[in-house]
């Protein structure tokens, strides 16, 4: 394993080519609810268990189930309220387990892009044939039971191998949720297509902050609302995107929706705030801004050969 994965170039922040989103907005912003699917007693990886806690974990699984029977429907109403779509970052199992969920989510028009099988099944030890079957079902299925054909990824668990994103690329997806490197798109070094990293969030996702950091909500609340002011006044120089992912076993608590719907009321009162999906920005960004970065990374001087695990520069 070399020091740098070699997956992007760095790129720095300052004086970066302007981004402007549609309708001249400055923050591009969208919401990734998580609809997953944990079995109860996955196949066992020997680099990561399935649950936690030994096996039979029905604590763990009964609360993921809450999210679905009852959670999702919740959060639903709530982005209904304010006009928003989400961009449903899908265990694809979860269309033979919830079909209900899936109906529900195309009568809205949300997006779907993959988040695996089951978030139980990681990509740790898969060869090449065995990932490729994954991304290549995930495309026909979702497509089959949604009519669309998703453009986007979140590797299962956020478990990857070294031909991830190569065969994303391949497979013509547009973006990836799996790098947490900026808060704008950009390029991802691959052997083909175009895929972007697509800006999604590990500091204001609900898992890190109801899990890990023990928020109360009226504290994630707030951290809502700084993040997005602060991406908010930043998006004048050059446009920012803003994405809150989300599970609804944790945001979706009763004690915790009201608090949430306080921080997309502040976030849905600027006007200078394009509402949208993943998949819109990256198809906005892909179309005006994929060249233009690669031509100003080159200019400066930063271009590394090589594409992801491969000729990084020492």
């Amino acid at each position: 394993m070399q020091a740098d994965p070699n997956l992007y170039d760095h790129w720095p922040y300052k004086d970066r080519p302007k981004i402007v989103w549609p309708g001249g907005k400055k923050l591009a912003f969208w919401i990734a609810p998580n609809i997953e699917y944990y079995e109860f007693d996955p196949p066992k990886n020997p680099q990561r268990p399935g649950w936690p806690k030994p096996s039979p974990d029905v604590v763990g699984y009964s609360q993921r189930d809450w999210g679905n029977r009852v959670g999702h429907w919740r959060l639903m109403e709530l982005l209904d309220k304010y006009g928003m779509r989400g961009s449903i970052s899908l265990s694809v199992g979860l269309l033979d387990h919830h079909p209900e969920i899936i109906e529900a989510c195309v009568a809205r028009n949300w997006e779907f892009f993959s988040h695996g099988i089951y978030n139980t099944r990681f990509s740790y030890g898969m060869d090449e044939a065995q990932e490729r079957a994954v991304i290549e079902d995930s495309i026909r299925s979702v497509e089959a039971a949604t009519g669309q054909r998703i453009r986007g990824y979140l590797a299962p668990a956020l478990t990857h191998t070294e031909k991830t994103f190569d065969l994303l690329a391949e497979n013509d997806f547009w973006y990836t949720c799996d790098l947490f490197q900026d808060d704008q798109p950009q390029p991802v070094k691959t052997k083909a297509g175009k895929l972007i990293s697509m800006p999604y969030s590990l500091e204001v996702n609900d898992v890190i902050t109801y899990g890990a950091l023990s928020m109360s909500p009226w504290r994630y609340a707030d951290v809502l609302k700084r993040h997005f002011d602060q991406l908010l006044e930043e998006g004048e120089k050059s446009g920012t995107v803003m994405c809150i992912p989300l599970h609804a076993y944790l945001v979706s608590q009763p004690h915790r929706i009201r608090p949430f719907e306080d921080a997309l009321r502040h976030i849905a009162g600027h006007d200078e705030v394009w509402i949208t999906t993943a998949r819109e920005i990256a198809q906005h960004y892909r179309e005006n801004y994929f060249d233009q970065t690669v031509a100003d990374i080159a200019a400066r001087g930063l271009a590394t050969p090589g594409t992801g695990f491969a000729n990084a520069a020492t």
